[in-house]
């Protein structure tokens, strides 16, 4: 009898990305009837570490994600599992994004300690905490009275934060608050008033694919849903067309709405107080790099309409 294959996953040591970790290595031992077997390594990222302060005062994107970059480069660990929405536009040379389970609920979750369900209905000069700087100029768009104050660390950092009176409200995802089987504590969003950012709800897994073993590369691909895949495609490349960083105020979503792929961007002010949107479509059979290309069009859209040079927060 052959011996199952000990696979060492990367990861966050939040009970959220412990989550996500778990739940590939039960999807990779399934899909192999047992022949791949997880093992769980957990890293303390520089992001984790930032819990009063914004991420652009420390580097921006990839604070979430190079500590399990590095392991998975040196071999400590065979693949990192990352929430999408944390991993750079561009990966370190010879990694890739190798496997996207099926997406989770994308949009934002709004929380009060006082029963309020809506943004639009907080009192006059409310204060909001959020560390995002998509939300926050989202936000004011739709209430330029709010104050926001930064809220950063775990999910259930914040949800304390917030019942301590930090601030009248904050916004959390909603997959990671069903995950972590509190999404009773929030309402749910309509993108139509908070559009999520790229990648929200999506797990990855990140690898160096040259060096997984056949079955593990067999393993990953068949947890890979191809819907997913698409989405992540189309709004990443976005992204790195726009150059997203965190120090613009941006999101993107495609949505498979009547049989017809729509993508929807947008960049923000800091302020709110001005937004460049932009919308495209395509078959549902588009490949990817037609869905690419796509992403790659409406950043080009968005900048054309912007003037070229894209508002960013100041440190």
């Amino acid at each position: 009898m052959t011996s199952a294959q000990t696979v060492r996953i990367g990861t966050r040591g939040s009970p959220l990305a412990l989550y996500q970790a778990d739940l590939i290595a039960r999807e990779l031992k399934r899909v192999s009837d047992g022949a791949l077997v997880g093992e769980i390594v957990t890293f303390s990222t520089k992001g984790d570490q930032l819990t009063t302060e914004r991420l652009i005062n420390s580097g921006g994107k990839g604070l979430f994600t190079r500590e399990i970059d590095q392991a998975v480069d040196d071999g400590s660990v065979h693949i990192g599992v990352h929430s999408l929405k944390d991993v750079p536009s561009f990966l370190p040379p010879g990694q890739a994004l190798v496997a996207f389970p099926k997406r989770a609920d994308n949009r934002d979750g709004f929380l009060t300690a006082n029963g309020v369900t809506r943004l639009q209905d907080l009192p006059e000069g409310a204060v909001l905490g959020t560390a995002s700087l998509r939300r926050e100029a989202q936000a004011l768009a739709l209430r330029p009275d709010l104050t926001v104050v930064p809220f950063r660390g775990r999910v259930e950092t914040r949800i304390e934060k917030l019942k301590k009176g930090e601030a009248d409200a904050t916004f959390l995802a909603m997959a990671g608050l069903d995950r972590l089987g509190l999404s009773d504590l929030a309402t749910p969003v309509p993108i139509t008033d908070l559009l999520p950012a790229a990648g929200q709800g999506i797990i990855t897994v990140a690898a160096r694919p040259d060096q997984l073993t056949p079955v593990l590369t067999e393993a990953l691909a068949a947890i890979d849903d191809a819907a997913t895949r698409a989405m992540t495609t189309a709004e990443r490349a976005f992204l790195a067309e726009l150059d997203g960083s965190c120090r613009t105020a941006m999101a993107a979503q495609l949505i498979n709405r009547d049989g017809t792929w729509h993508l929807i961007g947008e960049v923000l002010a800091p302020d709110g107080q001005r937004k460049w949107s932009a919308r495209a479509s395509a078959l549902l059979s588009a490949s990817m790099e037609e869905l690419a290309a796509l992403g790659v069009d409406l950043g080009k859209n968005i900048r054309d309409q912007a003037g070229g040079d894209l508002p960013v927060f100041e440190d």
